[in-house]
């Protein structure tokens, strides 16, 4: 049988994996292959908890694969010239791969599927990771949407999600001569092990996010409305960075959800299949917007009054020792578990924004290096989204009260009180203001800050001139 090398991606599954089902379907011996580039990355080469991640998810996919009689021959350097390599030690005769859609990599495999296909070589590469490409779907004058609301009715009117395909339980095997790197030489797994605590929540790989799902349908799906912004409740998920990886393909997760769609649990499953349609909508403006990573997408913001950067009140912020509970607790959570709920991201954001007016780009790089799930689509979209600078922006005047927030969504202090354990035997309505009642911080919890970085007012009001004066 002709050999194809099959290179992994951002597509870390053998189920539902559309460059794989080429192979085979055609007659190929499948050669999957990963290749260790992340300065092709540009500036946005995986942080640290990703390649945490990334390490078990590759050691979890060469595992499945030689399970089935194959395994993932692993190598380090440029594509192009890694792709040469292996081209000639196999003589294989095609290149099959699934899409990615970074402005750094783009161009990349554009030139490779180029200089490939000129050597007379079968170049192919598909969709492995949407429910629709960045440029399926355009408005009515043939642009990119910059709104969610009719980008998500067009998807709709067009929803053509593919059948979910069941890899074969057995592979062809391929050279044994041919050898690649050891995934520990790659030293992707922090030598402190900072990630300890990653694991107790999170299983990288195939069978770790089919796994979330089933958890999801069977428990948190219910009520997913309302419970998903509860910080305090296992209400989301936990499927983005399973997502991030292609660990799972999104349509198997609506093929799943369908699967199990009942009157009770339709409006539910609706509300999360939205949630998705964000994720498509952040790829969209990605492509279309490829500078928005860095510069802000309204570019009537290029001359807005960020304040300067206090280093000390940027780390205090990482590090969840602003004085604000539920800023601190999602911030800790963060370092704890490699993720952060989603509507504590929102709240937390906009602290970092707006109370303290710091360029988004701060927030965006943190959330780059220590989130699991940390997507360039996501990330941006999630921050230009925030700082009102971006696609479907809130208008400069939200600003995220951390108080109230925390007394709507986090009622009991459950969330605080788990991540910030200073605050535990604080009285429940104190948990959420703590400087309100110096006297009582002081004896009950005396290694917690005695006020925020900036009093909550002051900061509003200092968020709100600076916007004005961008001439909305």
């Amino acid at each position: 049988m002709p050999h194809a090398l099959v290179w992994f991606r951002h597509d870390l599954r053998l189920d539902d994996n559309p460059a794989l089902r080429a192979a085979l379907e055609e007659g190929y011996t499948p050669i999957p292959l990963y290749i260790r580039a992340p300065r092709e990355e540009g500036e946005w080469a995986p942080g640290g908890a990703s390649d945490a991640w990334l390490h078990r998810s590759l050691a979890a996919l060469d595992a499945d694969l030689r399970s089935r009689g194959s395994r993932l021959l692993m190598r380090r350097g440029a594509s192009a010239a890694v792709l040469d390599e292996v081209l000639t030690d196999t003589g294989a005769e095609a290149v099959f791969w699934n899409r990615k859609y970074e402005p750094a990599t783009q161009p990349r495999d554009a030139a490779l599927k180029m200089a490939l296909r000129e050597r007379g070589l079968r170049v192919e590469s598909f969709n492995g990771s949407l429910l629709f490409e960045p440029w399926d779907l355009a408005t009515q004058q043939g642009g990119p949407y910059k709104v969610f609301t009719p980008f998500w009715r067009s998807a709709l009117a067009q929803w053509r999600a593919p059948a979910p395909w069941d890899a074969p339980d057995t592979l062809p095997t391929f050279d044994k001569k041919v050898q690649g790197d050891l995934l520990d030489t790659w030293q992707l797994k922090p030598a402190l092990g900072w990630d300890a605590g990653f694991w107790e929540t999170w299983t990288p790989g195939e069978a770790g996010a089919g796994e979330a799902l089933d958890v999801f349908i069977d428990g948190a799906l219910r009520g997913y409305r309302t419970d998903r912004d509860r910080p305090d409740r296992t209400g989301t998920s936990k499927l983005s960075a399973h997502l991030h990886f292609g660990e799972i393909a999104p349509w198997r997760i609506t093929a799943e959800l369908e699967r199990a769609r009942t009157a009770a649990n339709g409006a539910d499953m609706d509300g999360y299949i939205r949630e998705l349609g964000w994720r498509e909508f952040a790829y969209h403006l990605l492509h279309h917007f490829p500078h928005t990573p860095t510069q802000n997408l309204n570019p009537r913001f290029e001359h807005f009054e960020w304040a300067k950067v206090d280093q000390d009140a940027l780390a205090a912020w990482q590090q969840g020792r602003t004085g604000v509970p539920i800023v601190d607790a999602g911030l800790r959570e963060l370092w704890a578990t490699g993720y952060m709920h989603n509507r504590v991201r929102m709240i937390v954001a906009s602290y970092l924004v707006k109370h303290l007016r710091y360029h988004w780009l701060h927030g965006a790089r943190w959330f780059w290096d220590t989130l699991v799930d940390a997507d360039l689509a996501n990330n941006t979209l999630g921050w230009q989204w925030t700082a009102g600078t971006g696609a479907d922006a809130a208008p400069y005047f939200r600003v995220f009260n951390p108080v109230t927030q925390a007394e709507k969504f986090d009622p009991k202090g459950t969330y605080i009180a788990r991540w910030v354990p200073e605050l535990t035997d604080v009285p429940v309505p104190l948990r959420f203001a703590p400087w309100q009642k110096p006297d009582v911080l002081a004896r009950v919890a005396p290694d917690y800050p005695r006020r925020p970085l900036v009093d909550l007012m002051e900061g509003r009001e200092g968020a709100l001139a600076a916007y004005r004066k961008t001439g909305d």
